[in-house]
């Protein structure tokens, strides 16, 4: 049972662990796992468990790991002590700090970090907000962000997506996003284009249930695929798929576990070779079948690189079965150790290019000039989606 949470003070877990692996063992695979924390602001006994143990390539911060009644400078000292904690525990000397920021409600951190409003707004001025939102993000000790949105807004009945999406068009998604990219990038956070092969034409919402699409291949290929195809000729490094049944591909199986979408049409026919990522596998789309930890080796199998398990949707202690199928896989054959090697390389390769940041202030004179880079969130709620 869990008990009340303040800020800086963890949450307490009544339960004992029994786990069946050694640390070494689940260090093994940590390289393939994005763990999001728990809703505390300061490392839970769990988590620092858990880091310890399975050594995860990268952390994901929500809002609740923000002290969000707090003046900045008590906020950010004890987001500081956070994020080292982290870094302490994982003993990684590289690591993704990542957070989902991209303006509108989909905004996790306190004032005074600037709160654009959703893509859609900004224009010409994507390079400018794209630019001012990475320098505030890597003073927070974060070097990835999973933006930019590259789903075309082509459903008008989507209940997720909308003016989360740069446009309505290929052409107008295409010039914004990789605008807003670049520009982040530069600030020293990597970027992740997401949701592949697109989340734009869709009538349900993925973080309740498992969205179809019924758009041909030839359909998608004209539409949803070419701002992805762009991000990849600009050099994207990581991208994230998407929990959709793309019936024309592959009428058994999601994006986030399908061979042929992933491996087949994202590897081999788009060429890319960076790191994909899974869009949280917590999420009510497809939590039933992590369930079985069997869909590790699924996953893995179906070539992506990481998979992302956070606790707003879920219990992050799942990241253990999952991570010791993959062990158990790779011992017996079921998985190929040259592939899950291939994939551990594509991890580290980021990993080695990605800025290491540490947590700075920054002045009312940055934060002034960073609020006039466009237009802003006018809804004081910040709201988990």
């Amino acid at each position: 049972m869990r008990a009340q949470s303040y800020c800086g003070v963890p949450h307490r877990f009544s339960r004992q662990e029994d786990f069946s692996m050694s640390s070494t063992d689940l260090a093994s695979v940590g390289d393939h796992f994005i763990v999001g924390l728990r809703p505390t602001t300061s490392l839970d006994p769990a988590d620092r468990a858990l880091l310890r143990d399975l050594k995860p390539a990268g952390v994901i911060l929500y809002k609740s790991n923000f002290c969000h009644e707090l003046p900045y400078e008590a906020w950010l000292a004890n987001h500081a002590k956070l994020v080292s904690d982290v870094r302490e525990v994982t003993g990684r000397e590289r690591l993704f700090i990542a957070i989902d920021h991209e303006g509108g409600r989909v905004c996790r951190t306190p004032a005074p970090i600037t709160r654009y409003t959703y893509a859609r707004a900004w224009g010409e001025d994507a390079g400018a907000v794209g630019a001012a939102m990475g320098a505030e993000l890597a003073s927070l000790g974060i070097n990835l962000s999973f933006a930019p949105v590259l789903d075309i807004d082509s459903n008008p009945k989507n209940p997720v997506i909308g003016a989360r999406s740069f446009d309505t068009t290929v052409e107008g998604v295409v010039a914004k996003a990789l605008t807003f990219a670049k520009a982040m990038e530069g600030q020293g956070v990597r970027a992740c284009g997401k949701h592949f092969p697109g989340h734009g034409d869709t009538q349900v919402d993925s973080h309740l249930e498992l969205p179809v699409i019924d758009a041909t291949v030839d359909e998608l290929r004209r539409r949803e695929l070419q701002p992805f195809a762009a991000a990849i000729d600009a050099g994207i490094g990581m991208i994230m798929t998407s929990h959709i049944l793309f019936r024309a591909i592959d009428p058994d199986w999601p994006a986030t576990l399908s061979r042929k979408i992933t491996h087949g049409l994202l590897r081999e026919e788009m060429g890319f070779d960076g790191v994909i990522v899974s869009d949280d596998v917590s999420m009510r789309a497809v939590s039933r079948l992590f369930d079985n930890p069997d869909m590790a080796v699924n996953f893995m199998a179906a070539g992506n690189d990481m998979l992302m398990i956070c606790a707003h949707w879920g219990d992050t202690e799942r990241a253990r079965p999952l991570a010791e199928r993959v062990i158990d896989a790779r011992r017996s054959g079921a998985l190929s150790s040259a592939d899950l090697d291939r994939s551990k390389a594509r991890v580290d390769r980021m990993l080695a290019t990605t800025s290491q940041n540490s947590v700075t202030r920054l002045s009312e004179d940055v934060l002034r000039a960073h609020a006039k880079a466009g237009a802003l969130f006018s809804d004081a709620t910040v709201e988990v989606i």
